[in-house]
This record gives structure tokens, sequence and C-alpha cells, in this order.
């Protein structure tokens, strides 16, 4: 598998020496530039440009080779900012999407109209799908650029070691939320790479949903801290409501997520406590 330390998937010359080196028959486009609302405000330019670059440059070369399969990860921030809840695929360009992560959103969004365009002109076959935000061991905990489980795991576990009062956190703790777990999500990409061949997207979700108030309370619970949530109202909250109509992944494909959100975040937390820090 490509790693990070060894391409720049930004750079044409880079992406032509790694199919060159890997010689792929599929490609499961995962790469990007990614991370919180913070990060999101502070780097649209960057999280545009380079998400860009690395789909439309690594989709072209694939076609350009003939590779015989490309899976397009997209993301839950490219529906627009009021999309009914659960989100229908059928919903994905009825409005703009949230503005501190739109940028991102639509970077990837972008590779869904390139897999359609060469479909249809090409036959390349190019599928593309959306997950929602994902979680479990081995995430980004750095708070800089870390996505809210991650972050608030990270605040939850200092404030016990730190013996402190309180955390806090950014917005209301009232917009929602849904999350799957990294094996899911996996499993899901799997499933789809094996069975899809179609030019609609795709919805990958564990079909729930959970304040960001509830979420914190949950982690705070888990990770032992019994201090105060200090929720700071002058920072944004991101998309009043997320959450995911899954229905059409159980039905192309046969996916449908297993683990248990409580279950996830427990494995999560302790996978961070014993190796993660």
């Amino acid at each position: 598998m490509p790693k990070i330390e060894d391409y720049n998937l930004v750079n044409l010359g880079d992406i032509i020496r790694m199919y060159d080196d890997m010689k792929p028959d599929i490609v499961v486009h995962l790469a990007a530039v990614v991370g919180g609302i913070g990060a999101n405000r502070e780097h649209p330019g960057e999280f545009f440009y380079k998400n860009l670059m690395m789909g439309v440059q690594l989709i072209e070369q694939a076609r350009q080779r003939d590779i015989e399969k490309f899976v397009a990860i997209g993301t839950v921030c490219a529906y627009p900012k009021f999309t009914p809840v659960p989100f229908k695929e059928d919903d994905l360009w009825n409005g703009y999407p949230e503005e501190t992560n739109a940028p991102y959103g639509l970077a990837k969004k972008m590779l869904l109209v390139q897999s359609r365009a060469y479909r249809t002109e090409y036959g390349f076959n190019s599928i593309f799908l959306l997950p929602v935000n994902l979680y479990g061991p081995g995430d980004n905990f750095d708070p800089v650029s870390s996505h809210v489980i991650p972050a608030l795991i990270k605040k939850c576990v200092d404030a016990v070691k730190a013996d402190a009062d309180f955390i806090g956190c950014w917005g209301t703790g009232n917009v929602s939320r849904e999350f799957i777990y990294v094996a899911d999500a996996a499993e899901a990409i799997l499933l789809a790479t094996e069975h899809y061949n179609g030019s609609e997207p795709v919805n990958i979700g564990a079909g729930f949903e959970i304040t960001i108030k509830e979420l914190v309370e949950k982690i705070a619970k888990l990770t032992g801290f019994k201090g105060r949530i200090r929720w700071d109202t002058s920072r944004p909250d991101g998309q009043p409501r997320r959450c995911l109509d899954t229905s059409r992944a159980k039905k192309l494909f046969g996916f449908e997520a297993k683990t248990s959100f409580d279950k996830g975040l427990k494995t999560t937390i302790d996978w961070y406590i014993g190796v993660g820090q």
C-alpha cells in the first residue's frame, strides 16, 4: 500500500511513480487532507486544492492506464447544509454545503462528477462512496487537526490525568452527528469494491444520530472524567444535523454496520489509553 512518506499525491510526478511502482488493478482512493471545524476554517484553500488535485489526477492517470476499477471515497461534508434528515443520495445537489467545510466537501464532490463523466465518455468503472465521520483505534488525536471523537477523548483523558475541573468544547452541543466505526467502514468499502459498479453515489454510515452534547457526556463517562463541560458558543457548531439514509448500500451490496457505538467508543478509548498516547 502506498504511504504518505513515499508519495505526495498532489504532485502528478509522484502519482505516476506510485502507479508505476504499485501496478494496481483496482484503486481505492482513501488519501485526503482532512481535519475538524477549526482546521477547515484555517485552511480552506489548502483543503480544496490538495484534495481536488489528488483525486482528479489519480482518476485521470487510472483511466489512461486502463485500471479495472477506481473507488473514490467522498465525504458527508459534500451534502447541502440543510439536507433533510436522514440524508438521501438524491439530495446531494440540492444546496450549498455548510460553509466551514464547503471547500473540502466540494473538492471531494467533484470526484463524483469526474467519475460519472469518465463512465459516460470512456466506459471507465469509477464508483463514489459517501462515508460519515469515521472513528476507531489508530485515529488522529492531534488537537490541531483531529475530528470530534478523538479530540474529545484526548481532552477527557488529559483532564483526568491533570485532575482538571472542566473541559472546554466548541459550540452549543445541540448539533447532531453520525459516526461509523473504522472496521465497519472498511467492510463497506470492500463490499462496494467487490459488488458495486454503478454511477450513483452511495452513503456509508451506521444509521444513527447523536448530539454533540450527548457525545461529550458519553466520552466523559467512559474515560472517567467527572468535571464540568464548558461550551464556548462563540465557536461554530458546523452543520446542524448529520444522519445518513443507508438503505442504498444495503440494497446494492448488502452492507449494514455491525459495531454498536458504545462498544466502538470503548474500544477506541482503550486503544488510546493503552498505546495511542
